[in-house]
Formats: C-alpha cells, sequence, structure tokens
C-alpha cells in the first residue's frame, strides 16, 4: 500500500476584501473577520500518495497558485485539515529568490534555509549552476534576470535539494525547448525516486506526457479529480465551450463564478450524529455571537485609545 503524502479536508483560503486602506486598518484593530471575503480556494478535499504526478489544470484565477502555496507551506488555510507528509519545495518564477541578492547567493542562502550544512551546499554549487546554464549572470542580481533566468534558476535549486514533494507552478512554461526538455528528464528521475510531484501548467500537452491523476480547479473549486486522459478531456470540452461564446457571454460568465467565489460552501450537517438547529437555536446563537463581537470590538477600542495616551504622554514627558 503506497504511503499517503498529501491530504486536504474541507481545505479553505479567505482573503478580505476591503475598499479603502481604512478598511483594512479597522479590520487589524478589530478583528472581525465576518465581513466580506473571496474564496481563492474553497472547502477542497483530496488525497495524493507517495510517487503520484499529480496535473493540476484552470481557468486563469481559479485558485491554482493559492493551491500550489497551500502545498508548498507558504500559506496557511483559512480553514479545513491540511497534511504533508515530507519536504516540499515549490518551483515557480522568482519564487523564493532575493531579487537584491546575486544568483550564487540565492543558492547558498535557499540551500542554508533547508538546513543544509556549507560543505554539502559547496559540493552542490557547481551541479546547480551548470544545470541553470545562465552564464556569467550568476553574479548579477536576480532583479537583473529575466523570467526565464529566474525560473532556470529555480528550478535548478529544487531539483538538486532531494525534496520528497515537488510544487512545479508555470516553471517550465517561459523556458527554452532544451531546457524543457532537462527539466522533463529531471523530472521523469524524481518520478522513478518514487517522489511526489504536483504539476500546474496551462499546456495540456505537457500534462498528457507524465501525470497520472489531474484535478480541475473551477474558481476555488475542485470540479473534477482522477484518471489524467479523463480530467483532460472534459477539460478541453469546457475550454472549446468557453471559447465559443461571445465576448459579453465570457464577460458574463466569470462575473457569475466571481460571485461564487465570495461564498462559503458550507459543509452539511450529519444528521446521524448531531439533529439539526431549530430556528430558535439558530437566532439565540447569531445574538450571542453579535453581543461577543460587540463586546470584543469595545475592548479592543478602549485598549487603542490606552495606549495612544500612554504613547502622546511619553512623547511629551521626553
Amino acid at each position: 500500500m503506497k504511503k499517503q503524502k498529501v491530504k486536504f479536508k474541507n481545505v479553505s483560503k479567505k482573503y478580505s476584501l476591503f475598499k479603502k486602506r481604512s478598511d483594512k486598518l479597522f479590520d487589524i484593530f478589530t478583528g472581525d473577520k465576518d465581513g466580506q471575503g473571496f474564496y481563492a480556494v474553497n472547502n477542497v478535499s483530496f488525497e495524493v500518495y507517495e510517487g503520484e504526478t499529480v496535473g493540476i489544470i484552470g481557468m486563469n484565477g481559479s485558485g491554482k497558485s493559492t493551491l500550489s502555496n497551500l502545498l508548498a507551506q507558504v500559506i496557511p488555510p483559512s480553514s479545513g485539515q491540511l497534511e504533508i507528509n515530507g519536504e516540499t519545495s515549490l518551483i515557480a518564477i522568482s519564487a523564493g529568490l532575493n531579487n537584491q541578492l546575486t544568483g550564487l547567493e540565492n543558492i547558498n542562502l535557499k540551500c542554508l534555509m533547508l538546513g543544509m550544512k556549507r560543505e554539502e551546499i559547496r559540493r552542490l554549487i557547481p551541479n546547480i549552476v551548470s544545470f541553470a546554464d545562465i552564464g556569467d549572470f550568476i553574479n548579477q542580481p536576480v532583479k537583473n534576470y529575466s523570467s526565464g533566468m529566474k525560473s532556470r534558476l529555480g528550478f535548478a535549486i529544487s531539483a538538486h535539494t532531494d525534496p520528497d514533494i515537488l510544487i512545479i507552478d508555470e516553471a517550465l512554461s517561459v523556458g527554452d525547448q532544451t531546457f524543457y526538455k532537462k527539466c522533463l528528464d529531471r523530472v521523469n528521475e524524481f518520478k522513478k525516486m518514487g517522489k511526489t510531484i504536483f504539476f500546474i501548467s496551462h499546456s495540456l500537452a505537457q500534462m498528457r506526457n507524465f501525470c497520472d491523476r489531474v484535478m480541475w480547479i473551477h474558481y476555488g473549486m475542485l470540479e473534477d479529480f482522477g484518471d489524467a486522459t479523463t480530467i483532460l478531456n472534459k477539460y478541453k470540452e469546457f475550454v472549446d465551450w468557453f471559447n465559443g461564446l461571445s465576448e459579453d457571454e465570457k464577460v458574463q460568465y466569470k462575473q457569475n463564478m466571481l460571485v461564487k467565489q465570495r461564498e462559503e460552501v458550507k459543509q452539511p450537517i450529519d444528521l446521524g450524529s448531531e439533529e439539526p438547529l431549530s430556528r430558535r437555536t439558530k437566532l439565540s446563537a447569531k445574538k450571542g455571537n453579535n453581543r461577543m463581537r460587540s463586546f470584543r470590538l469595545t475592548v479592543q477600542m478602549i485598549v487603542l485609545i490606552a495606549l495612544t495616551l500612554i504613547s502622546g504622554l511619553f512623547a511629551f514627558t521626553n
């Protein structure tokens, strides 16, 4: 039986929406998270096992990059349970690279952050530099790199640090065919070693080449997940249908889907273990939450005013 490497259970990532900067500041001080939000990932559940190569497809704005950041543990989920069994490495354009440092300094920094010893890093540097193949730019600040150079360096570092779980987010879409072939060979080496790989791309041809299963993310929701050929055929049918719409129909469709991304998908109540709440119970709970929120807001405002007065007192005293 294969070992489970990744498990998502009802995972959501919500971002608060603010019309003004003052609203964001008010949210920080009040801690009120019940306002309008945008679900980049909404109630997603799946399991991935050791040695699998999983493709992630979807339209722009559907939450693919948010999902990759959740997988790489760059950002925490807003709700749900997430289990990652192993070291992850995210390969995306400029991901994890410091623009002010040179390519060589970035190699050292990223390897140190992964817990590698300096002697081990010194042994790896020639291989990483050779794989990236960006010439003298390796000694130049990353801010001077093209997107292709950033992708080359990021892939080269991640491909030589031996991660358990590799997450490739559109990193192969900016390189030339020679570099793409080199990366593909390296990915196939990882597959033979039993590594778990997540591959995010708009290229269905790339997906067909080396993905075992594919998940279709559609405006934050998990639309489908299964055999690569089956899901890719379904997705292609959808893309062909969408491209057949008029421009106005496309705009209307996207607007409708964006409205849905602002709505939370609730888990169904398990009637076998818990009775549904009565209307009176729901109203009581809502009133209790409102009173608690008002009390919390009052306390926080008092603390804020007190801190302001104390700061002013110290300023005048000095």
